[in-house]
């Protein structure tokens, strides 16, 4: 799925920098962890070949057309899956990864499918790269075109051993955990050897991280994904309790201690980079203020981003040009990558530094060209800046209409490598977007949503799902009668992934009001939905609960959802934790109890009540909040016989009892109102029977 790109294109140079500097950091690793170690070994084979290419571009310092900005743009996307995928790897619970590991390796797959794809379009012949790297990247394109899903035998036979150790089926059935004495102590120590657990450090580690595991999990993974990290948390701490307490084990480093690096801030954000050193030796009472939250030195020129948080440039450049879209200091998503001077900080520092005798030398402009804080931008400079940014509209408006003409009057293939061009550019920001739109591409990209050709196809629907995050594409879009021909993908498009971006599709649409009327007017849409939430995968599965959800908030379109069969479907997935959707699965459901047929269809799950009861106990706030609230539906709607089937769960008072006093406020209020509930039915109960008896 190509939509939530980055916001816009990078800077040429900016771009072959943040290329050369993320191919490097995944080129360096040597040390391989022990899981998934074939499929990270060939994600670093590639992107080493593809650092020569990368080089010799930045030594040229050529201007690069326009078709090949957007081909490396996408790489970089690329090679940033990559880097994610190793680090999640090595810098993630082992044994999670052993747990998971066909959907790790078929990422690694899925990544190498990307780079083929993007390779499809790379002009090598308009770059000018020598005739070594051009073999190489060739022979890259067509090794990544044959490229398979890899599962290593022995992890597929130690995730069977380790599954067995688990007592997987007696955890399904409710069991509390692991005791000593219900797990082979040779086979659990073969297992965690393997897969690089030497000493009590490890083990200490690899718990931590089962842990933080447990905490994503919750509001994604499903209640048996929980439950088993919690079985494998009490292994390890049983196992480690075995071996090591007699005789403490010397640490021996991790398998993926060469990779921390990459899982805090990228290389250069340290103090020792950022300022000049004799100045940091210099200054010791810079206030607090003026200082850059990621180098904490004084800032030469603050900027605020999106989150509304200032950062010194080159601190913040290097954050989002290594890759993440994030403010380093809140942790928000930053909604665009704009970078706003702050002026009157700049204004302060300035006279502070004058003050205190700061070395003119600290606010020049530094070796990479950032201005210096003290320095404001002359006429010229600004100047430059808007012709520059006219140039590249222009550029992207030239592109965009020289692909729109392809569109039209191109034979198939030309027509599908069209589509897959102005789906990567419309990938990358609002502005390009909008310049697609208005050379009159959405048209022909409808007709290209029949195309028998699966690739086309999806490129085509995956072009308009970029286009629809601009608000005014989305009526556009409904104009064009896009809507019916979407429907048709999502019900029977060639390939899955066709499939799960017309449904991302829909959810975009769905959020302007008069769009969610019309698409609950087709009951196709939603039957489509429901389709794929039963046989997507997690992310396809992710966005049909969206749109289902966008589409539940209109009132007359519950009654449909409910008679397309959503409410069984989701109860499945609440339980399952390959779906990743538990809290979108919730949301769903708890806007459909609030009509009379998702209420009647709920009361008559028998699996429904204790699934909420263990939400309660092992799901996100979220979670717990939209379980506590189905759970107050059902009992009120179901009466006295739905308070008793509650109350026969021996969990669920005592957890009410704790979200009670511990809970969200929300959660804490509806807490108490089930509480009360339960004991009006618990009153009345034993007032029945005292009757009877009497």
């Amino acid at each position: 799925m190509d939509a939530g790109g980055i916001s816009g294109f990078l800077p040429t140079t900016t771009l072959v920098e943040s290329l050369v500097h993320v191919a490097r950091e995944v080129a360096a690793v040597e040390e391989l962890p022990f899981i998934q170690t074939r499929n990270v070994s060939s994600a670093v084979r590639r992107t080493k070949l593809l650092s020569s290419l990368f080089d010799e571009i930045r030594d040229a310092g050529a201007p690069l057309p326009p078709s090949s900005i957007l081909c490396l743009t996408e790489l970089l996307s690329v090679m940033r899956h990559a880097k994610g995928l190793i680090e999640c790897v090595a810098g993630g619970s082992a044994l999670w990864s052993l747990v998971q590991a066909e959907p790790i390796a078929r990422q690694f797959h899925a990544c190498a499918r990307e780079l083929a794809r993007a390779l499809d379009i790379l002009p090598l012949s308009l770059i000018g790269v020598s005739g070594d790297v051009r073999e190489q990247v060739e022979l890259l394109h067509k090794q990544a075109k044959r490229a398979e899903v890899f599962i290593d035998p022995r992890e597929l036979r130690l995730r069977d051993e380790l599954l067995q150790v688990m007592g997987m089926e007696r955890s399904k059935a409710g069991g509390e955990g692991i005791s000593k004495s219900l797990f082979d102590r040779k086979k659990t120590e073969e297992i965690l050897w393997s897969i690089g657990l030497r000493s009590a450090a490890d083990y200490q580690e690899e718990m931590k991280r089962l842990e933080a595991e447990a905490g994503k999990q919750a509001g994604t993974g499903g209640l048996v994904a929980v439950s088993n990290i919690n079985i494998l948390v009490s292994l390890v701490s049983s196992a480690k309790s075995m071996n090591f307490q007699k005789v403490a084990g010397e640490a021996i480093r991790s398998p993926a201690a060469h990779l921390r690096p990459l899982l805090s801030f990228p290389k250069g954000l340290n103090r020792s980079t950022s300022t000049p050193s004799s100045f940091n030796s210099m200054v010791f009472n810079v206030p607090d203020e003026f200082r850059c939250p990621i180098t904490l030195d004084l800032m030469r020129d603050p900027v605020i981003v999106a989150s509304g948080h200032t950062y010194d440039r080159s601190s913040i450049a290097r954050w989002i040009n290594s890759g993440h879209h994030t403010c380093p200091k809140s942790g928000q998503k930053l909604i665009h990558m704009a970078l706003i001077p702050n002026y009157a900080l700049r204004s302060l520092i300035t006279q502070w530094g004058k003050e205190n005798n700061v070395p003119s030398s600290f606010w020049e402009r530094d070796a990479g060209g950032s201005h210096g804080s003290g320095a404001t931008p002359n006429a010229g400079q600004m100047f430059d800046h808007l012709s520059a940014t006219r140039t590249a509209t222009e550029t992207v408006r030239m592109t965009a209409e020289f692909l729109v003409g392809k569109l039209a009057m191109g034979s198939p293939d030309i027509q599908r490598q069209a589509a897959y061009e102005l789906r990567l550019l419309a990938k990358t920001g609002m502005d390009n977007r909008r310049i697609i739109a208005e050379a009159g591409a959405i048209p022909f990209l409808v007709t290209l949503l029949s195309s028998r050709d699966p690739r086309t196809q999806e490129n085509a629907v995956t072009a308009l799902l970029n286009l629809s995050i601009f608000d005014n594409n989305k009526v556009l879009i409904m104009a064009a009668g896009a809507l019916d021909a979407i429907i048709e993908v999502l019900q029977s498009g060639a390939a899955m992934e066709a499939r799960e971006n017309a449904a991302a599709t829909i959810y975009s649409l769905s959020m302007v009001d008069e769009c969610k009327i019309t698409i609950g007017a087709r009951q196709a849409a939603i039957t489509g939905l429901v389709g794929l939430l039963r046989e997507g995968t997690a992310v396809g599965k992710k966005d049909a609960a969206s749109a289902l959800f966008n589409i539940a908030v209109y009132n007359a379109n519950k009654a449909s959802i409910v008679a397309a069969g959503a409410v069984p479907v989701i109860v499945e997935l609440l339980a399952d934790d390959r779906a990743e959707i538990t809290d979108d699965a919730l949301a769903v459901l708890t806007l459909l109890c609030s009509c009379p047929e998702g209420l009647k269809e709920m009361g008559e799950s028998k699996g429904l009540v204790p699934l909420l009861v263990e939400l309660m106990r092992y799901g996100s706030a979220k979670g717990k909040e939209n379980s506590i609230t189905l759970l107050l539906g059902l009992c009120r709607d179901g009466g006295e016989e739905m308070g008793r089937a509650l109350l026969m769960n021996p969990r669920s008072v005592p957890v009410l009892q704790s979200l009670a006093d511990n809970g969200s406020t929300k959660a804490r209020r509806k807490a108490d109102a089930l509480l009360r509930l339960l004991n009006r039915c618990c009153s009345q109960s034993q007032t029945g029977t005292s009757h009877l008896v009497g």
